[in-house]
Formats: structure tokens, C-alpha cells, sequence
């Protein structure tokens, strides 16, 4: 049964960073297509960054130049960086596979506020 966990998350005033992790115990972690979601309050659940097994990237537009998606097969663990945070960065943040396939994790909190 494959497991997530995410943590790194936090409140931190704009213009802050956070570095999110999550590990996902599954065997084929070299393989997968995997992702960074995120829930906000009242909304849908959307996918923020991804990155290929060949470690191609890709990001929503809101958060290009911001956000940097990376991963360690070793440790099977997923992260991402979070750079000149702003209020709207305010969600709940997931990990999974792209699309997301696995059971969700707890999430992890990231709130930005002054």
C-alpha cells in the first residue's frame, strides 16, 4: 500500500519561502510522474508543479518563478521550494502521482499572513 507524507509546511509572512517535502513509499518511485497539489479554502484541489522521472518540470503560471519542484529517487521524496510567498499561496499542499492515482496524505498547511 503505498504512503504518503508531506510536512515542511507553516505560517510565514509574504515575501517568505518554505520548503515543503513528501516522502511516497512506493517501489516504482524512480518511475513516476509526480506532483505538488494544493486546496485552498472553498476551492477545488489543483496541480501547482509536476516533474517527470527524466526531472522535466512544468508550473501553473501563478507560481512560475516562484516555485521549484525537485525530487530525490534515493530517499523517495518529492520537494518543493517556495519562494516570494503571497497570501493567495494560502492552501492546504498535497503530493501524489500525475494525475493523482494514490490516496491522498494529510496534506500539509501552509499558511502566508502578516
Amino acid at each position: 500500500q503505498v504512503q504518503i507524507v508531506e510536512s515542511g509546511g507553516g505560517l510565514v509572512q509574504p515575501g517568505g519561502s518554505l520548503r515543503l517535502s513528501c516522502v511516497v513509499s512506493v517501489s516504482t518511485f524512480t518511475i513516476v510522474h509526480l506532483g505538488w497539489y494544493r486546496q485552498a479554502p472553498g476551492k477545488q484541489r489543483e496541480l501547482v508543479a509536476s516533474i517527470t522521472n527524466t526531472r522535466t518540470t512544468d508550473y501553473i503560471d501563478f507560481v512560475k518563478g516562484r516555485f521549484i519542484i525537485s525530487r530525490d529517487n534515493a530517499k523517495k521524496t518529492l520537494y518543493l521550494q517556495m519562494n516570494s510567498l503571497i497570501p493567495e499561496d494560502t492552501a492546504v499542499y498535497y503530493c501524489n502521482v500525475v494525475p493523482g492515482v494514490f490516496e491522498w496524505g494529510q496534506g500539509t498547511q501552509v499558511t502566508i499572513s502578516s
